[in-house]
């Protein structure tokens, strides 16, 4: 088994109420829960760092394709969502929602797209995730 990352990546929480610690390889980062559930909204949720990291990895993914072929597109901006399927509520749909600028071609969003669909976060969340926990 090869691991995907380098170091893994350890959480702590103390007694403050629902604000974590996320250590990575490079530095900390804070993620907390919104005031409206007593958290202090002092960093992301779980839910937008889970988003986050679509965003990021496509956003990654399209600018390296992009930088290979060579074309001209400046900015790109991609906003994500999720929502629960109302009729088993088991099922999670992710809206991922790519903007180009105006002046980029039909071609080339339809190839981007095909890119977008193969960044490695995008593949993960497709694939089935078991979950293996242990404790000390």
């Amino acid at each position: 088994m090869k691991y995907l990352l380098e170091e893994e990546v350890v959480g702590i929480i103390g007694t403050q109420k629902y604000r974590a610690e996320i250590r990575w390889r490079n530095g900390t980062l804070i993620m907390d829960e919104p005031k409206t559930i007593e958290g202090g909204d002092l960093g992301p949720d779980p839910y937008t760092t889970l988003l986050a990291a679509l965003a990021g990895c496509t956003l990654s993914t399209l600018r390296m394709y992009i930088s290979r072929k060579g074309w001209d597109i400046p900015e790109i901006r991609v906003a994500v969502n999720m929502y629960k399927q109302e009729e088993d509520m088991e099922t999670t749909i992710i809206e991922r929602d790519i903007t180009f600028p105006d002046l980029t071609s039909n071609e080339y969003k339809q190839r981007l797209f095909e890119i977008a669909n193969k960044c490695p976060v995008s593949k993960i969340l497709e694939n089935t995730i078991k979950i293996q926990t242990t404790t000390n």
